[in-house]
């Protein structure tokens, strides 16, 4: 006589949790989501989301799985939909297929659906179990998760930094200050990312491509933050194949400045200004109405501080090298604290050696938890690039 396999099983939702992964990055603005079908403690169908449009995980597991999922479980990282969108909902098809058992990760963050999908399927009759890996799944669809609330991407700050804190020598040059391995890294970085954004001063000094260059890597949409954009418009960006490329500017830019940058085959984002000053909030909320729900800074000191000043990043991933540069360029510029108790106060969440190199991510504090913060003085957003 043979048993039934324990329900759920963590180890398949370790599998679906590796196959929503694949897609990070690729699926804006939807969430990063996997499925896997299980019958008699064998995987008889997988599937991920691959891109919005595209048929939904739980739809590719099933369709692989076929008759082989009547009576099976159903291990999925999100909560099955319960709508249309643009494609038809997922507790249909479950219902369809005869799936008997579903373990899920994490509810829909969306207040309008969440629950929804779960509360359908209990009523025909499934066992459904919620919360098998949940932070873990939280933790991939970070993005999501914000923007679907909020409107606003996931911002993460990424920073190469010597040992004193410089991004650059005193003249401007930062190739390379950290190592290959942490190099590589950023590359994963960026094709996990929907958006990657620089200042405008980055862009004409460092010239960057902002790809990411590793086998199957995903491009990000390339967004340059600047009031000159007709000095950019001879960058390496518009040249080199890559992800798309927007130019972020206040409303008051020339119509040339703007005629310059579609001439070179980019895509200009007019930001509301006051005084030529452009607020974090106002930039981050034209980029979620974009579709952008997850965005890597990667520079430069101006654009960090900006965003830093606001309280618009919410995840730094620094990466500090074995090295003295003395005077240089500042991590992060253009505000200051009047005393370390006004501070931003942030929590480490990791920290792990790169090669020569260590990773630190620290991650903001919610506002409660950290100390008031007196004025600081921040550049107004004009200045920067």
């Amino acid at each position: 006589m043979t048993t039934r396999p324990e329900f759920p099983g963590i180890g398949f939702m370790r599998q679906a949790l590796r196959l929503a992964r694949k897609g990070a990055g690729r699926t804006a603005p939807n969430p990063a989501v996997g499925a896997v079908v299980v019958r008699g403690g064998r995987v008889v169908g997988e599937g991920y989301h691959q891109a919005a449009g595209l048929p939904h995980a739980e739809i590719e597991a099933l369709r692989r799985a076929g008759s082989a999922a009547r009576g099976a479980d159903l291990y999925v990282t999100l909560e099955p939909c319960d709508h249309r969108g643009r494609t038809g909902p997922c507790t249909a098809a479950i219902l369809a297929s005869g799936i008997a058992r579903l373990a899920y990760a994490m509810e829909d963050p969306n207040p309008a659906v969440s629950g929804r999908g779960a509360g359908r399927l209990r009523d025909a009759g499934l066992v459904v179990h919620r919360g098998l890996m949940e932070v873990e799944a939280r933790d991939l669809n970070r993005g999501f998760c914000r923007w679907i609330v909020s409107g606003k991407p996931f911002v993460t700050l990424k920073l190469a930094v010597s040992l004193d804190g410089q991004i650059a020598a005193v003249g401007g040059d930062s190739r390379w200050i950290t190592g290959a391995a942490a190099r590589r890294r950023v590359h994963r970085m960026r094709s996990e990312a929907d958006a990657v954004l620089v200042g405008g001063e980055t862009a004409r000094r460092d010239d960057p491509l902002l790809t990411a260059r590793f086998p199957g890597g995903h491009d990000p949409r390339r967004v340059i933050l600047t009031t000159r954009p007709a000095d950019i418009t001879r960058a390496k960006i518009f040249r080199e194949p890559g992800g798309e490329v927007i130019v972020a500017c206040p409303k008051g830019v020339p119509e040339r400045d703007v005629r310059a940058v579609q001439d070179a085959g980019g895509r200009v984002l007019r930001l509301p200004a006051r005084r030529g000053a452009v607020r974090a909030r106002d930039f981050l909320a034209a980029l979620g109405a974009e579709g952008v729900t997850s965005l890597l800074v990667e520079g430069g000191g101006r654009i960090a501080g900006w965003l830093a000043a606001e309280g618009a990043i919410d995840r730094y991933v620094v990466f500090v090298a074995p090295l003295l540069l003395g005077e240089g360029i500042r991590a992060v510029s253009g505000w200051a604290s009047r005393s370390p108790s006004s501070g931003k106060r942030l929590a480490f969440t990791s920290v792990r050696r790169v090669g020569p190199d260590i990773e630190i991510t620290a991650e903001s504090m919610p506002a409660e938890a950290s100390a008031p913060h007196s004025r600081t003085k921040c550049a107004p957003w004009g200045t920067p690039g």
